[in-house]
């Protein structure tokens, strides 16, 4: 496994390289489009988030998908900017539920503004995407990230009503991240592969390493905000318990409580009486039960089943790169 500190080796700046000319596309398409002749707020909003130095690994992964398949065409660019102003929308959406107040190691628009403009601007980036996706022509794509669209609003319903929710288990928790997370990873291969015109077993395995990576990459996450430092997650460390969210480490914990525990995860989770030292305790359970590391190695597995489903795809040096960012998304955690 790779040593992050070896910028070099990092497959996300790799393959940032090798679509250098279509990423520079993708940001002017996406500048262009997220102006506003009469609300200046837009732009503003939207630019704080989208310049914050995130690594635009969605729409990458469309590029990728659409020139690994063959594609010479100009979609796929429309198709990558689309992704990214999904995913943007969706950030606007999250911190505003979730009261955040940093991301990507800068204070929410939500801080900033208010929520009110937060909401407002995302569901324009929403309206948006969907402009752009129509340009294509291609109903398939337009149906594919639609589709995902709703998913991801869906994940995060279901994500409100079982967060707090000790009962939930690692099958709804699956169920959550793939809606959150994964359904936008799967869309944005899987478009890269259609609007390529793809055979379908090829456009079947660009869908099956964007779901698989896209779960490893949550699963990640939610490790990382327990194991993690701000500096690295762009967050604060423990949000998810200050947050009271049942992400797999926690629900791990929670399966395998003795009765006192289970009262502490009751009382800190369902009913929100957070202490001092709480977090520090919750981290001592999971060493215990080694949920902690449970977590890790099922993100593993995730990433080995992305790198599974690229083999089915041509040869090519894009394809090395798709499988190394597999690897690198669980390199995350050493």
């Amino acid at each position: 496994m790779m040593s992050l500190d070896d910028k070099a080796s990092k497959p996300h700046d790799r393959l940032a390289a090798a679509l250098a000319v279509d990423m520079e596309a993708v940001n002017t398409l996406i500048r262009d489009r997220m102006a506003s002749e009469h609300a200046p707020r837009i732009p503003e909003v939207t630019a704080h988030l989208v310049e914050a130095g995130g690594k635009r690994l969605r729409p990458m992964l469309t590029l990728a998908a659409a020139r690994l398949c063959g594609y010479g065409g100009p979609y796929h660019v429309h198709l990558a900017a689309t992704v990214e102003f999904i995913h943007t929308a969706t950030l606007l959406h999250d911190d505003v539920v979730d009261e955040s107040q940093q991301r990507r190691g800068r204070p929410t628009a939500n801080l900033l503004w208010d929520n009110k403009s937060s909401v407002l601007v995302g569901d324009y980036l929403f309206a948006r995407s969907f402009q752009l996706m129509t340009e294509t022509g291609n109903m398939r794509v337009l149906g594919i990230l639609s589709n995902a669209s709703a998913v991801i609003a869906e994940g995060e319903v279901l994500q409100l009503t079982a967060a707090q929710d000790l009962a939930t288990d690692e099958g709804v928790y699956l169920k959550v991240i793939r809606g959150k997370t994964a359904a936008l990873f799967s869309a944005a291969t899987e478009v890269g592969g259609v609007i390529a015109a793809a055979p379908e077993d090829q456009v079947r395995a660009l869908f099956e390493y964007g779901d698989a990576l896209g779960i490893a990459f949550q699963m990640v996450d939610d490790l990382l905000d327990y194991t993690g430092t701000a500096g690295v997650i762009g967050k604060n460390v423990g949000d998810d318990f200050r947050e009271r969210k049942l992400t797999l480490p926690v629900i791990k914990a929670v399966a395998m409580a003795n009765a006192e525990e289970r009262a502490f995860w009751s009382r800190t989770i369902e009913k929100g009486d957070q202490q001092d030292g709480d977090l520090e305790q919750a981290l001592a359970l999971m060493q215990t039960h080694g949920t902690l590391e449970a977590t890790r190695a099922e993100a593993v597995a995730w990433a080995a089943k992305a790198r599974a489903a690229l083999a089915r795809l041509p040869d090519h040096p894009l394809r090395a790169m798709l499988d190394d960012l597999a690897d690198y998304v669980v390199a995350r955690i050493r």
